[in-house]
């Protein structure tokens, strides 16, 4: 169904290749999962599949690829949308109409479809994807994972032989990830769909996958790709889910790809552990960074903000977590002044800043959107920090962008046009936009998205020694494992209510839908992540 042979591509402009001769061969009804740092080219890999690259992004192609009997090389984009559809990173870059049905059926009508056929296609899609509530709504009016569910079923309406996905839960919440990857088993079971995606979560995919393409690190100059079943891959991937990262501590064997495989061998460990010693509460003593007291929002007569009140403190990292249009988003938007609250107060460090204007609020609170490249729009990576100096009239010193440049990773790409890189790396661009300032608040909306696990790592900790320097974070985001390994506090907000806060330990622990992999296989231990459980166990069987 899909043969690369010795392909190898180089963007316009680039020194080196981010594809070098790559080989796999995915059968018909293939369900295969494309993995690697972030920047390695697994986007490019993916716009390889409908001939996007290189029709689109021009540049240098060698090697041999063949699609459904077709090559992507000759048939062009055109041809093979008939044949395979595409999920971008970010759906919004499909979008042609405002409205949900509408969106759905417009490559329909392009096709000349007949409308009864049409009409049924969108109806499957609708239904499929759980959409069909919102089917008269404005895209606009949508929270980023519904979006990209509108966008899944866009693609899904053609009935297409391959469905590419470009990391399709990054903006979904745990449950609506969960849907969305089971109607696409579904169709790979039942209709024989071939589906080819890439995504850095690797615990939500691993389990629905037939084979693995794990692509090397370009930067390090390194070729080929491993390409095989998914438990043969496995052990030779330096990126691995928390599950699968104990059991090879742990040397389980054979390696567990579920919850369900992994308490066969952790429910023995759990039994020999001692009772869990009650939790004590710290004290906080810090000063008040943010603040919203009894803050209610409406959208068209709707509530999406419904009384809410919180506050996060300098030198504490707090995780908003929730399902999908709970209004997280629109929170965060409250805060900095692009949503106006119908009723309450906020407080930026001490100051109420209710109804100030949102240049007078950023002045002091760094924003990124879950759209990050809506913030850069510089010549050069170096540049777009140096711009938001200027604009807060502050001096464009080497000694404050250098060493955020380091931090951030973003040295090695210091020259470079920031919207040529990956999805990741322009996270990261625009994450040193706002911060370069050096705000007393930061908020961020799904910064993760993009991010392999190193690089989330890397992020945590840097988000870490900014709260140890004092500044308050409040991070909105639907990555439990990167909730578990950064939050000092979690509250999980439900239809607009704040429904729970406390520390991760409770909070993540007691919610199923929330639970990262290692509360699941250890409940009740306030174990969050691998190396909880290697601490919580080697003290536990010390004599």
């Amino acid at each position: 169904m899909i043969i690369f042979r010795d392909v190898s591509y180089t963007y316009p402009g680039a020194t080196r290749p981010v594809l070098r001769h790559v080989n796999f061969h995915l059968p018909e009804a293939t369900f295969a999962l494309v993995v690697g740092r972030s920047g390695a080219g697994k986007s490019t890999l993916l716009r390889c599949v409908n001939g996007l690259v290189p029709h689109f992004s021009g540049g240098t192609f060698a090697g041999r690829l063949a699609v459904a009997g077709l090559d992507p090389l000759y048939a062009t984009p055109r041809v093979m949308s008939r044949w395979v559809g595409f999920v971008f990173q970010n759906p919004e870059a499909q979008f042609v109409l405002d409205r949900v049905e509408d969106e759905i059926a417009f490559a329909l009508e392009n096709a000349a479809m007949p409308r009864q056929e049409m009409r049924v296609r969108v109806e499957e899609v609708l239904d499929l994807l759980d959409l069909a509530a919102l089917r008269e709504r404005k895209l606009e009016t949508l929270s980023g994972g519904e979006r990209q569910r509108v966008a899944i079923a866009a693609a899904l309406a053609f009935r297409p032989r391959v469905l590419v996905l470009d990391e399709p839960t990054s903006q979904l919440d745990p449950q609506s990830a969960e849907d969305v990857l089971n109607a696409l088993v579904r169709l790979n079971h039942d209709l024989g769909l071939t589906v080819l995606l890439a995504e850095h979560r690797l615990e939500r995919v691993l389990q629905y996958a037939d084979r693995v393409i794990a692509l090397p690190d370009a930067s390090d100059g390194a070729e080929g790709v491993l390409c095989g079943a998914t438990r043969e891959v496995l052990p030779q991937l330096g990126l691995l889910p928390p599950l699968v990262a104990l059991a090879k501590q742990l040397d389980w064997q054979p390696l567990p790809l579920t919850i369900k495989e992994g308490l066969h061998f952790s429910r023995p460990l759990a039994e020999r552990l001692p009772p869990v010693p009650p939790a004590i509460a710290l004290p906080r003593h810090n000063r008040v960074g943010l603040a919203l007291q009894r803050v209610g929002v409406r959208y068209e007569q709707q509530p999406i903000l419904r009384d809410v009140s919180l506050e996060v403190r300098r030198g504490e990292i707090l995780v908003l977590m929730g399902r999908n249009g709970s209004g997280k988003t629109t929170l965060l938007k409250t805060l900095v002044g692009l949503v106006r609250p119908e009723s309450g107060r906020i407080w930026v460090d001490g100051r109420e800043v209710t109804g100030e204007d949102v240049t007078a609020i950023c002045q002091r609170v760094g924003y990124l959107p879950q759209e990050a490249d809506a913030l850069l729009f510089a010549d050069t990576v170096r540049q777009e920090l140096a711009v938001t100096l200027r604009n807060h009239g502050l001096p464009e010193q080497d000694e404050v962008i250098d060493p955020l440049l380091a931090q951030l990773g973003l040295s090695a790409h210091a020259g470079r046009y920031p919207r040529d890189l990956s999805v990741g790396e322009r996270q990261r661009v625009a994450l040193g936009a706002i911060t370069v300032t050096r705000p007393v608040a930061l908020l961020l909306d799904e910064p993760t998205r993009g991010l392999d696990y190193a690089a989330k790592e890397a992020l945590s900790a840097l988000l870490r020694g900014w709260r140890d320097a004092g500044m308050a974070i409040l991070v909105v985001t639907h990555d439990v494992e990167f909730a578990a390994r950064t939050a000092d506090r979690v509250a999980l907000l439900s239809q607009g209510e704040l429904i729970a806060e406390g520390v991760p330990a409770e909070v993540l622990s007691a919610s199923p839908l929330f639970a990262p992999q290692i509360a699941r296989l250890f409940p009740g231990r306030g174990w969050l992540t691998v190396e909880d459980s290697l601490r919580g166990l080697r003290v536990a069987t010390q004599p």
